[in-house]
């Protein structure tokens, strides 16, 4: 395919189109007329050697290629507008603009706050969005990182894209503080034999691998999609959980459980901002990594055990 001979206003049209599945409907949003959404629609549908939308009844539905198309347009469109939205220069304190950023709730409490009250200081006009990390981030990462500015990821689960380092943790345990059988600490007979609460998503991966080299298999009792609600749910059980060690010192003095240190020798965090190489030389993204750097190098150092 030569891209050069291609219109790309038809990827404009064709995410319309997809979406409506109604001609008049698209050329409305995007301000074409319905004759010239038709002439759109015959040549995409001459491009792509399918009908893209047919009739069923009184309404038009999506061909399987439209389908597999759908989501495919949206993130070449978000790719484009990033694209294109580019600027040589960003004055943060005079620039508008939404910056998305990736991130579990350990990542936004423990940094995305500090970065949003620096943003407020420094950018007035800057607005950032946080949004959950969902499971599939390591399956198909390059589509997450083309439709956002950033994703706040620990190092050991993603590769192949450019990062930002920008603070250091360690994984430790929390228990409940009257826990009935732990008062010397924790031992790996205790990992094997005590029930666990788990964070279900993937990203502790390399947490979780190093407990199978060492022969552990965690007997999952409960698992949650939030780093938060770990400590809420050892509280008062004998149930323990791996949580980091950053935010750990942010739950624990309110919710009734403590720390332990792991038995063995913790595969340390290096948390790092990931961003798709589209943005690399936009001067706005540059801006957003490098205050990123520094706030993370303002966080309060970990003091070992």
């Amino acid at each position: 395919m030569n891209l050069a001979r291609l219109d790309l206003n038809l990827v404009v049209a064709l995410r319309a189109l997809l979406e409506e599945r109604n001609v008049t409907r698209a050329g409305q949003r995007v301000g074409l007329s319905q004759p010239a959404m038709s002439a759109a629609l015959s040549r995409l549908r001459r491009h792509f050697g399918d009908d893209l939308l047919t009739r069923v009844g009184g309404r038009y539905e999506l061909t399987a290629l439209g389908q597999v198309l759908l989501d495919r347009t949206s993130t070449a469109y978000d790719v484009l507008e990033r694209l294109f939205s580019s600027r040589a220069d960003f004055d943060p304190a005079r620039e508008t603009r939404e910056f998305t950023l990736v991130a579990s709730d350990y990542a936004v409490s423990v940094f995305g706050a500090e970065l949003a009250r620096v943003v407020h200081r420094e950018a007035p006009g800057i607005r950032l969005r946080f949004v959950q990390t969902p499971p599939t981030v390591a399956d198909d990462t390059a589509t997450l990182l083309s439709a956002v500015d950033g994703l706040l990821m620990p190092h050991g689960v993603i590769s192949g894209f450019p990062a930002t380092d920008l603070y250091d943790d360690r994984w430790v345990f929390v228990l409940a503080d009257d826990h009935p059988s732990l008062t010397d600490g924790l031992t790996r007979q205790d990992l094997a034999d005590l029930p666990w609460v788990t964070y279900q998503r993937t990203y502790d991966a390399p947490a979780v691998h190093q407990l199978g080299m060492l022969g552990v298999e965690p007997r999952v009792e409960v698992s949650v999609d939030s780093f938060h609600l770990l400590p809420l749910l050892v509280a008062g059980t004998r149930r323990i959980a791996m949580v980091q060690a950053r935010l750990a010192r942010l739950l624990t003095p309110s919710a009734g459980v403590r720390v332990a240190q792991p038995p063995y020798e913790a595969v340390p965090l290096q948390e790092a901002l990931w961003w798709h190489p589209v943005h690399t030389h936009d001067a706005g993204h540059a801006w957003l990594r490098e205050t990123a750097a520094r706030v993370g190098a303002t966080l309060p150092r970990l003091h070992a055990g």
